[in-house]
C-alpha cells in the first residue's frame, strides 16, 4: 500500500479518511503519528487557501504526498457563518459543544424552512515539486433546533438531512460516508488518487 499523510490532528476527520481511502489502496497516516509535526497556521480567507497552506507545508516538510482538508459549515441565515471559522467559532479552544451552542443561540426563533445550510469540504493534494490541486464537495441540509445523535464530530449533531429525517450524528458511518461533503470530495478525487498510486 502507498502511504498518504493526512495533514490533520482531528481524529474524527482522520477516521473518515481511513474509511474512505483504505479501499482505494492507501495506508493513512496523520500528524498524530509524527511527534514533531508543526501546527500550520490557517491564515487563509477561504477553504481552498487554508487547505493549500496545510498540504503544501506538510508535503514539503516530510517529502511525501499530503492531503489536507479544510471544511466548515455555511449557514444561510447567518450570512455564511461560521464558514472558515467553523472549528473555532466560539473561541480558539475549538470546543465542539460551545460552537453548537453559539450557532443554536444565533438561530433562536428562526423557522425551520429558513435554517438552510451546507457543509463544504475542500481537499488539497500536494506532492513535492508538483502543483497542488483541489476538489470540493458539499452536502446540503438544515440546522436542527436541538442536537441529536452520538456519532460524528463537530456540528454533526445539529446538521439535519431532511430526506433521512436524521442528523449526521444519528447516521451510521456507512450512511454518512455515502453522502457527506468529505465523501463527495474524495469521490471526485478517487480517479486522480488511483492514477497517483499507479504512477512511479
Amino acid at each position: 500500500m502507498q502511504k498518504v499523510l493526512i495533514a490533520s490532528k482531528n481524529e474524527g476527520k482522520i477516521k473518515e479518511f481511513h474509511q474512505l481511502l483504505f479501499p482505494l489502496g492507501f495506508e493513512v497516516t496523520s500528524l498524530n503519528d509524527l511527534p514533531d509535526a508543526p501546527d500550520v497556521e490557517e491564515t487563509g480567507e477561504t477553504f481552498q487557501e487554508n487547505a493549500g497552506l496545510k498540504s503544501e507545508a506538510i508535503s514539503n516538510k516530510y517529502h511525501c504526498m499530503a492531503i489536507s482538508d479544510d471544511s466548515g459549515l455555511v449557514i444561510d441565515a447567518l450570512d455564511g457563518r461560521p464558514g472558515v471559522y467553523s472549528a473555532r467559532y466560539a473561541g480558539e479552544e475549538k470546543d465542539d459543544q460551545k460552537n453548537i451552542e453559539k450557532v443554536l443561540e444565533e438561530l433562536k426563533g428562526v423557522p425551520m424552512e429558513e435554517r438552510t445550510a451546507h457543509f463544504v469540504c475542500v481537499l488539497a493534494v500536494s506532492r513535492p515539486g508538483e502543483a497542488t490541486f483541489f476538489v470540493e464537495g458539499q452536502c446540503h441540509g438544515l440546522i436542527a433546533e436541538a442536537p441529536a445523535g452520538d456519532g460524528g464530530f463537530g456540528y454533526d449533531p445539529i446538521f439535519l438531512i431532511p430526506e433521512k429525517g436524521k442528523t449526521f450524528a444519528e447516521l451510521s458511518s456507512e450512511e454518512k460516508n455515502l453522502i457527506s461533503h468529505r465523501a463527495r470530495a474524495l469521490k471526485m478525487l478517487e480517479s486522480k488518487l488511483t492514477g497517483m498510486k499507479n504512477s512511479k
